[in-house]
Formats: structure tokens, C-alpha cells, sequence
């Protein structure tokens, strides 16, 4: 098999086809249909004729949260952080930006009138991360104080639409500051429609980090350190996805997470934990027979994970065709549908597959 490196996995993007606003209805967005030999435009609404009676659309019901707050140090500096995941009590894991941390111990001012002591890095001495613990119960004071984690693509302050759009019309666990984008198409209507089809729905919760943003920065890519998500799949979600296999039906992923959450499941067993999964091509694919998704940035992990699934080949003959079609890019943007290559290993070990998902309590 071919020796990928990151290079692979670049193109150049018009800065113009970069969606900074979403469509006027989610399921009027673009659809560029992968599953056929040559690519085929049509229109989100028109997906559940693109299934089958007896397939399961598998979604992420993570709910964004309000993580991006300001604050100032004792001595006036300005600062950011965004949460990352809340812990016991009032202890949250956040990313700071700030011109030079403060120490330990420290008391932070935030803007809303609450203060945040820093404890400590995480998830050790030497981590990137920062532990935090809030004056009062940090999902409240996010709700309150707190601004939409738009992703560092989009170039305007969130506004009244983005806490309404950038967030699924299902989203139910609090605890992602990344949308599960290629769930944001979905509106009541489609759903009805996969209803009324046969077409049958579960859900997984898959926190989304702040680093699925996180760039690839070694050429080799078994260098890379993935960054960890905690997930959960529900008994009732693992029995539909074996009366849907039983049956003779595909499982269909709706977003890169969701996919993320149903192989880390089906190579580990666990069904509540963390996940660093890696998945590249030649990753041996247990689960997952159709995917639905946004475009992805360049050289990212989500790249060599699209790339897995239907074909690398076949993902940049696809990417070439949205650009020269002016599809809208990343998370306001326009979706495709992909299928499972023929040539996947399936059962098959993948080395370059990184993975160490563990039992968690958050």
C-alpha cells in the first residue's frame, strides 16, 4: 500500500468558497454525491432518496456549548479560554490565550463577573491544556457569560444566528465546542422524510475538542499526537446497529465524529470512554458502510479519515470537482455522501491506527 504522508492530503482552496454564514435552510445546502463513478450535485433535502429502506442513520446529539470566555490577570492582562471539558465540581480543562501565563494559583477575573482560579496543566505536568476551577457551576456560567466556539475559519464575532445554526436541531449532551457539521443539514422535515422512508435514526455523543482544528505538523504521520474525545454509545444504539447489520441494512454515519465513535466502539469494546483513534488509509473499517459530510480543511486529520473510507483517489477527484463547482467549505458549508471503498481491509489490523480508548468519568 502507498506510504501516505501529509503532503498528500493538501490542496488550495479559494479563500471565497469559505463559508462564513449558513445556508438560509439547512437542507437547501449542496449535496455532491460521491457513491457513483463520476461525481453527481444535488441537494441535501434529497438524500433519504439516496438510502434504502432499512438502513440506520447513526448522528452525534453532542450539544455545543457556549465555551469561549474573557477575563483579565490581576496585573490588567487580557485573556481567552475556551473550555475543552468540565470535570467534578467546578473544575473545567481549557485552552488559555494570553500573552504570558500566569502562575499557578492564580485568580483570573471574567468577564460576567465570576473568577477562575488556574490549578494546574493538564491531562499532566507538561500538558497543553490548563485546569481551571470556575467560582460557580461552569455549565451555567458558560450559558450566561459565555460566546459560540466558532472555528477559527470563520472571521466574524458569534451572533444571535450562530447560537442558533451552529448547533444540531437534536443536540442534547452539553459538552462539544466543534459542531458535528454534517448533522447542522438536518431539519424536521428530512427527518420526517427518512421516517416516512424506513429509514431508521440512533445517536452516539461524541464531545467534540477544540482539536479537531489541531494541524498536522510532522510529514510522517505516525508522528502525530491525536488529540482524545470522550464518547458514549448507548445500549439502544448498539442494538440497532445489530438488528440493522441482521437485516441486511448500512449503517450510515452522519459526520467524521460519528464514525470516529462507531469504530473506537467496534475495536475496543468500550462503549464509554475516551478515543484518540487515527484513522488514515488503509484503516480497516468494522462499522461504517456510508458517511455524510462537510468538506475538511487541508493536510488535517479529517482529510486522511474521508480519504480511508471512499478512496483516496477518489476523495481529491471529488474536492477538485467541489471547487471547480464553487461548493461552500468546513462547517457552514456544503455536505457530501460517500461510500465505503470495496478495496477496505474491513476486519483487518491497521498499524498506522493509533488508539488507546479508556473508561472515563467526566
Amino acid at each position: 500500500m502507498r506510504n501516505f504522508t501529509l503532503s498528500d492530503f493538501d490542496f488550495s482552496l479559494p479563500p471565497e468558497l469559505v463559508a462564513q454564514h449558513p445556508a438560509p435552510e439547512r437542507s437547501a445546502s449542496r449535496l455532491l454525491d460521491g457513491t457513483q463513478p463520476a461525481p453527481v450535485d444535488r441537494i441535501f433535502r434529497e438524500l433519504p432518496g439516496l438510502l434504502r429502506r432499512g438502513d440506520l442513520l447513526v448522528f452525534n446529539d453532542t450539544k455545543v456549548v457556549k465555551a469561549r470566555l474573557f477575563g483579565e490577570k490581576p496585573t490588567g492582562g487580557k485573556l481567552e479560554l475556551l473550555v475543552e471539558r468540565v470535570l467534578q465540581g467546578h473544575e473545567v480543562v481549557a485552552h488559555m490565550k494570553v500573552s504570558k501565563k500566569p502562575p499557578v494559583g492564580t485568580v483570573l477575573s471574567m468577564h460576567g463577573g465570576f473568577t477562575a482560579t488556574l490549578t494546574g496543566r493538564w491531562p499532566h505536568e507538561q500538558g497543553a491544556l490548563f485546569r481551571f476551577e470556575f467560582s460557580d457551576e461552569p455549565h451555567a456560567l458558560m450559558e450566561r457569560h459565555g460566546h459560540v466556539p466558532l472555528p477559527p475559519y470563520i472571521t466574524h464575532s458569534d451572533s444571535a444566528e450562530d447560537e442558533r445554526r451552529y448547533q444540531t436541531i437534536f443536540a442534547k449532551h452539553p459538552g462539544a465546542v466543534a459542531a458535528p457539521t454534517a448533522a447542522l443539514h438536518f431539519d424536521e422535515a428530512l427527518l420526517a422524510d427518512l421516517e416516512a422512508r424506513g429509514i431508521a435514526r440512533a445517536s452516539v455523543t461524541l464531545h467534540v475538542g477544540a482539536g479537531t482544528f489541531q494541524p498536522v505538523k510532522t510529514e510522517n504521520l505516525a508522528e502525530h499526537n491525536m488529540h482524545s474525545e470522550w464518547y458514549e454509545v448507548p445500549a439502544a444504539t448498539q442494538e440497532a446497529i445489530a438488528r440493522t447489520k441482521a437485516s441486511g441494512g448500512r449503517i450510515v454515519a452522519v459526520g467524521t465524529t460519528t464514525v470516529r465513535t462507531l469504530e473506537s466502539w467496534a475495536r475496543s469494546g468500550v462503549t464509554t470512554g475516551d478515543t484518540n483513534i487515527f484513522i488514515t488509509p488503509g484503516f480497516g473499517f468494522k462499522l461504517v458502510d456510508l458517511l455524510v459530510t462537510n468538506f475538511h480543511l487541508p493536510k488535517s486529520t479529517l482529510m486522511m479519515l474521508v480519504s480511508a473510507f471512499a478512496g483516496y483517489e477518489h476523495i481529491m477527484d471529488l474536492y477538485r470537482h467541489a471547487i471547480a463547482h464553487h461548493y461552500r467549505f468546513f462547517s457552514y458549508g456544503d455536505a457530501m455522501l460517500l461510500e465505503r471503498t470495496q478495496d477496505s481491509p474491513g476486519s483487518a489490523a491497521n498499524p498506522t491506527a493509533k488508539e488507546a480508548p479508556r473508561h472515563a468519568q467526566v
